[in-house]
This record gives C-alpha cells, structure tokens and sequence, in this order.
C-alpha cells in the first residue's frame, strides 16, 4: 500500500467524517451506554481488523472507545486505514 498525500487523505476523510487526522493517524472516539456495550463494540472491531490483517490501536474507558488507525508499513496513512475506519463506523 502506498502512503497517501495530503490531498488524497483530505479527500478521504470526507467518507468518514466523525475520524479526525491526528499526525501520522486518524483516530475518533465512539460512545456507548455502558461498559458492557464499549467492550461488545471492542470485539466487533477485533474481528474485522483480525479479518482485514491491520489492526487499530484501542483504548477503552467505561463508556469510550478510542481507535487509531495508519499503516506503519508505509509510514503514515493508506486506503486501507480508511477502509477499516468506514468498517468500524458501521458496527459503532
């Protein structure tokens, strides 16, 4: 996968608009009602990125899940980043 420049990355981020550009990564916050239902999310999130081998990195509060996402083999962001952020807004 090649690393994408800065226009194809803001092109990209219009098809997922709650993700946000951090440096090297795009990242978002997901909220759920409870811990039980951030940590259900979790393991959704887990099975796709198991599936499409790139995974995120996670971090989880009572309620909040947090994701990062960028290729590291490429040294920043790729179409697949972008792909499994679209992924994931569908199971949050």
């Amino acid at each position: 996968m090649n690393k994408l420049s800065a226009a194809q990355i803001k092109t990209a981020l219009t098809a997922v608009p709650d993700w946000k550009k951090q440096g090297s990564t795009i990242t978002r916050t997901f909220q759920f009602k409870d811990f039980p239902a951030a940590i259900k999310f979790v393991n959704a999130v887990a099975k796709l990125a198991e599936k499409a081998w790139h995974h995120p990195d996670i971090d989880i509060r009572w309620n909040q899940v947090s994701l990062t996402v960028t290729t590291h083999d490429a040294g920043g962001l790729t179409e697949k980043d972008f792909a499994l952020a679209a992924q994931f807004d569908r199971v949050g």
